[in-house]
Formats: structure tokens, C-alpha cells, sequence
């Protein structure tokens, strides 16, 4: 979005259309663009406004009914930190008594809105004219909320009283391309570590996909899920890390109510697994296939801590190195609040891998629609089904993977299903 294109939607004329438009519909766009030319809207505006109209309903799904008034740019959407996320970065640096942030990469403002919604002062700034621009719209209901079109590392933090700083560096270039070399983050990841020697209170969000070789010692890393979706890493410093360094996974999920509330409301229930640094390794049992088995949430699986998932579980890898754990009887159910470690399949059968004989296992059964799963095999699942040539009304769902250091198939269901 350039500054022209804002200038029109935050003319009243623009802010009435783009609050008025339907609920957007992809296959209705055209129509209503051309609706619009119509009644003599400026063809700018309308592309502006219906540009939006498509954001903001893309956006619902991190931040939802608060998307219906803030304004977004593409970049803005992806990078925006879901708002149930964002809620537990704000309670982390109220807990640990910060009173003003300054969240140096304030992107559209999505953090910020949680920081300012739970009473902390907030100081966002952004290199992005536009986008400070945009966050300052977005943030407009929060007076606790300053936004500056600044680079955030240029701040002197003791002189503007903060004390608790958040950064979520970019890991994409403009084109979308990831950035994996943390030096080329804006800014550079080794610049925002640097400022707890300012400000002990520090937290950095950084991609899921982080190795663990080269983090730092005296940060808590924490993986986050949501329903199934490993959406980033936090590195927590000082007194954002209560429990100390260490690595650890919380795991988040739906419930059926509204998920922008946050753990421990009604749209939530969470699950957390946590080693320190002076914790012993857990090493896990291995040993045949039971009559369960569980997939770890990704976030247990980026964490590193399956081990624990497995003892939490009461079971058993299927091979060292792969993430799968097996169970000869149900693993405990979570309790009330708590949201599952793994997802459960009751085992049907398990056969050594061989096209041809699962081919006639399945046409055995008339199966004709399959669910393929795997983990630590080559085999592709798109040029497995083809090979197989399914056919029949049943339906199935198969693990790929090694058992004790050869490939299977496991013939499973999901429990509860």
C-alpha cells in the first residue's frame, strides 16, 4: 500500500466503504468492483478498500473480530502474531512487573493491541512509514499506545522508561523469499539480543524452525502451537523466563469458543512440557508397535522433547530417531483444561512396507479413499496413491515409517473416530 492509497481510505468517504462492504467473497469481487465504478467511487479507492476487505478477512483467522477494524498490508497479515499468542506474550511481561514495552518491530500492531488491551504502556515503532502508519490507525483505541515510524534499536530506552522490550525481527524479504541466516534478519537477531544488557526484560519471536545449536544460554526458547500448527519460537530473557533457561513447548488449542481470548478463557486449553538446562536427558524406551500409537505436537517435536512427551504418554518410541510413540494401553486422558500432548490412532494392523502388499491389503477392504501419513520414510504420498490405484467406498488411514530401523505401514484409526 502506498501513502496515496492510505490517504483515501482514512478520508471519511473511504473509512464509510471500507466499514461497509460485505463479508468478502472472492467469487463476488469482480461484481462488486465494477458495482462500485459505478456508483462513481474512485477506482483507487474501491481497489484500496475491497483490497482490504480481502486482508481483514484473511486476518480474522489470527486476530479474529478485531481484523473487522484495522487495516493491513499482505506482509502485515503474515507476519502478524496470532492474537491468542500475542495475549500470552503480554501476560509474560506483565507478570514479570514490566510497565512500559517498547516493541521495536511493531509490524501492523498486532502485539501491541495486546500489550496496550492489558494495561502495559507501549511504545511500537516500525521502519515502514506505511506500515507505522497503519499500526497508528489499528492502535487508535488505546491510549496507553504510542506508535513513531522510527528505527526501534535507534531508542534510548532508559530516557523513554522502558523497561521491557519485544522485537519480532522480519525473516522474509519483501518477495516473500525466507531468510534463514539470523544476521540478515531486520534487524539482526545478535542487535536485539543485545539490548538485555539494557533492559533484562527481553523477548524475541523468531521462526519455529530455529536450531537449537547456537541459542542462547540464558533464554528460555519456547515452541508454540495452535491446533496443530507450530506457529513460532520465543526466546524469553530475564525476568520473562521465570522457571530459567530452557526449552520448552506449550501446546494450544480450540475449544469451540473464541480463541482470541487466550489460555485459560473459554476458547482455549493449553498444555505445557519444559526441560532446564541442568534437567537430565530423557532416553526413551524403544520397542514394538502397541495397540496405540501418538503423534507429538509439533511444537513437543520442535522443542526436542519427546522423550518427555513419551513418559507423559506411559509409552514408547517406535525407533529412536523418529517421533512416534506407542502405547500398549490408552495414554491418560488431559485433565480438564489441558489440551493433548499427541494425537492417538488405535493400531489395526502393521505390515513391513511393500506396495504390492498393501495394494492387495486395501482392495481386500474396497478401499477407495486414503489418508497417507508419514515420518522418517522417502516414500511420497502423492506417488504412493497412484501406485496403489485405490478403489471401493471404505476409507483408511496408514502411517509410514521405520519400526526398529525398517520401514512399515501402519493401518490405523483415530481414536475417538
Amino acid at each position: 500500500m502506498d501513502s496515496s492509497s492510505l490517504a483515501k481510505l482514512l478520508s471519511p468517504e473511504g473509512w464509510a466503504l471500507v466499514n461497509a462492504l460485505p463479508p468478502y467473497d472472492e467469487s463476488r469481487a469482480m461484481a462488486l468492483a465494477t458495482r462500485l465504478r459505478a456508483e462513481g467511487v474512485d477506482p483507487d479507492l474501491a481497489a484500496a478498500a475491497l483490497t482490504q476487505s480481502r486482508l481483514r478477512a484473511k486476518a480474522r483467522a489470527k486476530l479474529g473480530p478485531f481484523a473487522e477494524g484495522m487495516l493491513f498490508t499482505p506482509d502485515g497479515v503474515e507476519q502478524a502474531t496470532r492474537l491468542v499468542v500475542a495475549a500470552l506474550h503480554a501476560r509474560r511481561y506483565l507478570a514479570a512487573g514490566v510497565t512500559k514495552v517498547a516493541d521495536l518491530t511493531s509490524g501492523v500492531g498486532a502485539d501491541a493491541l495486546a500489550f496496550a488491551g492489558v494495561g502495559l504502556q507501549v511504545l511500537a515503532t516500525d521502519v515502514d512509514e506505511t506500515t507505522a502508519a497503519l499500526a497508528t490507525v489499528n492502535l487508535r483505541a488505546f491510549p496507553e499506545a504510542e506508535v513513531r515510524h522510527a528505527d526501534g534499536l535507534t531508542l534510548d530506552l532508559a530516557a523513554e522508561g522502558v523497561d521491557g522490550v519485544y522485537a519480532d525481527p522480519a525473516r522474509r524479504t519483501r518477495g516473500g523469499k525466507r531468510i534463514f541466516d539470523p544476521a540478515a534478519y531486520a534487524p539482526p537477531l545478535d542487535a536485539v539480543w543485545a539490548l538485555r544488557d539494557q533492559v533484562p526484560a527481553l523477548g524475541i519471536k523468531i521462526g519455529p524452525g530455529v536450531p537449537h545449536a547456537g541459542l542462547p544460554d540464558d533464554a528460555e526458547t519456547q515452541w508454540v502451537s495452535v491446533d496443530g500448527d507450530v506457529v513460532e519460537a520465543g526466546l524469553w530473557f530475564g525476568p520473562l523466563a521465570p522457571e530459567g533457561p530452557g526449552r520448552s513447548a506449550l501446546v494450544l488449542r480450540s475449544t469451540g469458543g473464541d480463541p482470541t481470548h487466550g489460555t485459560g478463557a473459554s476458547g482455549t486449553v493449553s498444555r505445557l512440557l519444559r526441560t532446564g538446562p541442568d534437567d537430565a536427558d530423557l532416553v526413551p524406551d524403544v520397542g514394538a508397535v502397541g495397540a496405540y500409537l501418538y503423534e507429538p505436537d509439533g511444537a513437543v517435536v520442535r522443542a526436542g522433547l519427546v522423550a518427555h512427551a513419551a513418559a507423559e504418554l506411559g509409552g514408547r518410541l517406535v525407533d529412536r530417531t523418529i517421533a512416534y510413540v506407542t502405547t500398549d494401553a490408552p495414554a491418560p486422558a488431559p485433565e480438564p483444561g489441558q489440551a493433548p500432548l499427541a494425537t492417538g490412532y488405535r493400531v489395526l494392523d502393521v505390515l513391513p512396507f511393500s506396495v504390492k502388499r498393501l495394494k492387495a491389503y486395501l482392495r481386500e477392504r474396497g478401499v477407495g479413499r486414503l489418508t497417507i501419513k508419514k515420518r522418517g520414510t522417502a516414500v511420497t504420498p502423492e506417488q504412493l496413491r497412484s501406485q496403489l490405484a485405490l478403489s471401493g467406498d471404505a476409507t483408511a488411514t496408514i502411517v509410514l515409517t521405520r519400526v526398529a530401523g525398517r520401514q512399515h505401514v501402519l493401518v490405523v484409526e483415530p481414536l475417538g473416530g
